[in-house]
């Protein structure tokens, strides 16, 4: 059994692609070589065939202001004269004034679109850019991690969770807590659960979905309101003597920090959030709640009391077989530095207070 799992070959090519390697994506009897535009090198740059193609989400189409006429993702012929540099700035709006995008840009409009967007996924899962390079080749290459649409399947499929370890952590919130760390088979990051006491399975748990923070849970950042929420719900919790807070390694949105700190860099250009994650690529939600609904339902609980002021959280729970019988909204953290952001969830993001 030394041959690696589906799921195993589809976090290889993540893996890959971070840094900066091809890897080989079949589908449908045929064989295409994936870069992703953020790590391609300069070096395998100037490899590229004359049929090469680049494709980019529509978000990033739209800030580019050409047409993405897969609807979710647009394909287009690179153009070799252009050099690595130009290619980079497809990807990244870092670079949009010093390179500012004329065309013409030459759409592709035939044939399927499939082999392009499971290349961006990847990209997304590896918290890349979501932009790739595309190439059609003959065969495969016994040095580059060869993958099928069909390992991509498998691997969604295969999205387990096991709780791995748990073990006592007295908190400032409350001494009787217990860590509980959930490992993904399909090779994403760990996730974390802080359970409060000893909650009663048969009843609703109060509960807080916490998205992972570095900059305002750990650095104090006043540019967003999460660390004060964390806080906030964990003494919640420490008041009632019982709670479960779920700590989900979706940085950013689901985006990552690095890509994070891109959409802060753009926010100093003048951007909101949602803006800004647009210009990188990126729709306004790219987390995955069902990961929170896997590990309530692992930990025994099927209802919850959720700390939440975004409503997809209370559709993706009950969507996914966690009843939310009541949500408590969470009103803290605001700064005069944050107030333009808090108005954007508000206004474009949904969000209730």
């Amino acid at each position: 059994m030394l041959i690696p799992t589906s799921v195993e070959l589809v976090d290889r090519a993540r893996n890959d692609l971070r840094i900066g390697l091809p890897i080989c994506l079949s589908h449908n009897d045929e064989n295409w070589l994936i870069f992703s535009i953020e790590t391609i090198s300069k070096e395998r740059h100037s490899t590229l065939s004359v049929d090469t193609e680049f494709s980019i989400t529509a978000q990033r189409a739209k800030t580019l202001n050409i047409t993405a006429y897969d609807n979710d993702i647009g394909r287009f012929k690179l153009n070799k004269v252009k050099d690595w540099r130009w290619v980079k700035a497809l990807a990244d709006p870092a670079d949009d004034l010093k390179y500012p995008m004329k065309g013409p840009f030459e759409p592709i409009r035939k044939g399927s679109a499939e082999i392009h967007r499971m290349g961006i996924q990847l990209c997304k899962q590896a918290r890349l850019l979501p932009s790739v390079l595309t190439q059609k080749i003959d065969m495969t290459n016994k040095y580059i991690t060869t993958i099928t649409s069909e390992d991509i399947l498998i691997a969604h499929q295969n999205e387990n969770i096991t709780n791995i370890v748990s073990a006592s952590l007295p908190i400032k919130a409350s001494k009787s807590s217990r860590l509980h760390i959930f490992h993904h088979k399909n090779g994403v990051e760990e996730n974390y659960a802080i359970e409060i006491g000893k909650p009663d399975r048969s009843l609703p748990v109060l509960c807080r979905i916490h998205s992972a923070c570095f900059t305002g849970d750990i650095l104090g950042s006043l540019k967003c309101d999460c660390g004060a929420q964390l806080n906030e719900a964990l003494e919640q919790m420490g008041n009632e003597k019982s709670g479960v807070l779920l700590y989900l390694n979706q940085e950013g949105r689901g985006i990552g920090l690095t890509n994070k700190m891109r959409a802060y860099s753009l926010q100093n250009e003048g951007f909101d959030t949602v803006e800004a994650n647009h210009r990188l690529g990126f729709e306004d939600e790219e987390r995955d709640f069902k990961i929170a609904s896997d590990i309530l339902k692992n930990m025994g609980f099927n209802s919850v009391r959720l700390i939440t002021n975004n409503p997809k959280k209370i559709e993706m729970m009950n969507n996914n077989g966690i009843t939310v019988v009541k949500r408590i909204a969470i009103n803290v953290g605001k700064t005069a530095e944050n107030k333009n952001y808090l108005a954007t969830k508000r206004q474009k993001s949904g969000h209730l207070f």
